[in-house]
């Protein structure tokens, strides 16, 4: 078969290897065509030569092309892949650094929280343009697969304006089930059964079952504190499920920031975080990261291009949910994964236009969300604060709503927790003066934002976090790759 696939964003250079040879890896799929467009010709570059590489050393009739111009690499797509991130790693460090001028402490700040909101105004703009370009110009009935975040609003602003079919894709669940999986002394992760249910990155697992027989909170609570790690990384994340009686998907850093009660004041955030790894907690962790990673990719990339020359191992396969789901579609080969899409009856407990995400199954009749599902109730009030704040800012991100844009933020769970209105009201005119650039929905709010701040008695104070690290250099991440290298 033959069919064109176009990934937006696909300068995001290790994803798109990743999506590239997961597909690659369905034996249908030898003769299609990769559409490459990024806002960045240098990443653009980068990108195609590794995947011409791989074509070649695979020997593969998969035609491979990349291009800055949108609709040209979206004419005629069946399926189009956004993993965008608007506004890159500047934009992103004022999500991180002006929130904690006001007392907030985020570990990645792309979900809700301050910094998430912000993404999503940045990002919901951008993916309309997207979706508009699909309608005109991709092929009829083309399927948006988002990876970006935030997910929910992504994925929400493209259902219900951008009018084109779209599920949002991530991998938490399948990172959740793997640590489940190995604490109860599973010998494969597919021993485990799971239904696992709520919105992105507030998905809970509600019903386990180990080789059909059911696991309970105490047995599970039982296996995590007895595991040598996960009992250090995890402290926040069991303590939840010692309280709620079911565990969630997400890693201690993030599902910190999107509770009220973890990251309120600097000792508590120190209680409850592992600085072994940057998810486990670390202030501004996924930005350290990206920026280390990025930075190691430019100088490392002849190592990267080297090893692209290797055959493609369908064994090594990842549990991404894309090249699952388009094998399902083309070939009814039936997959079940969970995916995020709107509401409207699947969870019972959750509002008709949340986008939630829950289990479904794939074929050729499309995705097919199992309905009927009810949250424990601590699940779902948890999930309901974050929703409204999705639903506000959304909202916000369509109309220009300043004042709107303020009141999701002040909704935001751990924003309530830590700041007044007035330092909300002031930290949003922040943000948005210094992502201007990126935010051309509130263009007109921007001057009397700036003549705001001009006049502000709001107090703030320049503070790197509870948990900072700095980001390492080149020469100190090859020693710690050596030095792992030659003790594992």
């Amino acid at each position: 078969m033959s069919f064109k696939i176009a990934i937006i964003g696909a300068g995001s250079v290790g994803f798109t290897k990743k999506l590239f040879t997961d597909i690659l890896c369905v034996p249908e799929f030898r003769d299609i065509e990769f559409a490459l467009t990024d806002l960045s010709e240098h990443n653009l570059g980068m990108i195609k030569a590794i995947l011409d590489r791989i074509v070649e050393a695979n020997g593969l009739p998969t035609r491979v092309t990349a291009t800055t111009d949108r609709r040209k690499a979206l004419e005629g797509a069946r399926y189009i892949i956004s993993c965008v991130r608007v506004g890159g790693l500047e934009a992103y460090a004022d999500d991180i650094r002006i929130p904690l001028k006001y007392g907030i402490d985020q570990c990645v700040g792309d979900t809700i929280c301050a910094g998430g909101i912000l993404y999503g105004q940045r990002n919901i703009p951008v993916i309309l343009d997207f979706c508009r370009d699909i309608r005109e110009v991709a092929a009829t009935g083309a399927k948006f697969l988002n990876y970006a975040n935030p997910m929910a609003m992504n994925t929400w602003a493209a259902i219900e304006y951008g009018k084109v079919d779209t599920v949002g894709l991530c991998h938490g669940v399948q990172h959740g089930a793997e640590q489940i999986a190995e604490v109860l002394g599973a010998k494969s992760r597919h021993e485990l059964d799971y239904v696992c249910s709520g919105i992105n990155h507030q998905t809970w697992f509600i019903d386990l079952r180990l080789n059909g027989r059911k696991i309970g909170k105490d047995e599970l609570v039982a296996a995590f504190e007895a595991h040598p790690v996960y009992s250090r990384q995890e402290k926040l994340r069991i303590d939840v499920l010692k309280r709620f009686g079911v565990y969630s998907t997400e890693s201690n850093g993030h599902l910190s920031e999107y509770l009220p009660w973890y990251r309120k004041r600097p000792d508590e955030i120190t209680r409850w975080i592992d600085m072994s790894d940057w998810i486990h907690g670390e202030t501004g962790g996924y930005l350290r990261y990206s920026t280390e990673t990025r930075n190691w990719f430019e100088t490392e990339y002849p190592q990267f291009l080297e090893a692209a020359s290797k055959p493609i191992d369908p064994t090594k396969r990842s549990n991404e949910h894309a090249s699952h789901i388009l094998e399902a579609l083309e070939t009814n080969r039936v997959y079940r994964g969970h995916f995020n899409v709107r509401n409207e009856g699947i969870i019972t407990n959750l509002p008709q236009d949340a986008i939630i995400e829950s289990p479904g199954f794939v074929d050729r009749f499309g995705i097919n969300m199992a309905a009927g599902i009810t949250l424990p109730e601590a699940c779902a009030a948890t999930c309901m604060s974050s929703i409204n704040v999705q639903r506000m800012s959304v909202h916000a991100a369509i109309s220009g709503d300043i004042d709107l844009l303020k009141l999701a933020v002040l909704h935001d769970p751990l924003v309530g927790a830590v700041s007044t209105p007035e330092e909300v009201w002031q930290m949003v005119d922040e943000m948005v003066v210094a992502q201007a650039a990126w935010l051309p929905q509130y263009a007109h709010a921007v001057p009397a934002a700036k003549e705001r701040l001009s006049k502000s008695t709001v107090k703030t104070r320049e503070w790197a976090g509870a948990a900072r690290r700095n980001v390492r250099s080149i020469e100190e991440l090859r020693a710690e790759k050596a030095a792992l290298k030659q003790t594992g």
